[in-house]
């Protein structure tokens, strides 16, 4: 099942998640996730913003950025958030449950 992070604002429910489809638009727009240490202050925002696309992708910038200001506990947000993003990748590297129909590859070297 995959992890979300579910609040209200202002009256409006969101659910914010990570996809392998969120996760290419935001690379896609340049975000690297290997930046989270060394530029905290533009690749955190980004990364927050980015767990909107899954469900919420039409939120305006400006009430993303509101709902930022206004969150609690952002020393663990980041890391949840973290997590999140990083369980689509692990999934996608996930090895076939089955081995009937798999293929199978090799190198010629």
């Amino acid at each position: 099942m995959a992890k979300t992070i579910n609040f209200e604002f202002k009256g409006v429910p969101y659910t914010l998640e990570f996809t392998r489809k969120s996760i290419e638009i935001m690379e896609r727009r340049g975000f690297k996730i290997s930046d989270l240490e060394e530029k905290p202050v533009t690749t955190f925002p980004a990364l927050f913003a980015g767990a909107f696309l899954a469900h919420h992708k039409f939120v305006k910038p400006e009430v993303i950025d509101e709902i930022f200001r206004s969150l609690k506990n952002k020393d663990t947000l980041v890391g949840k958030l973290a997590e999140m993003y990083n369980e689509p990748i692990l999934a996608m590297m996930d090895e076939p449950e089955e081995s009937e129909g798999n293929l199978d590859w090799g190198t010629s070297w």
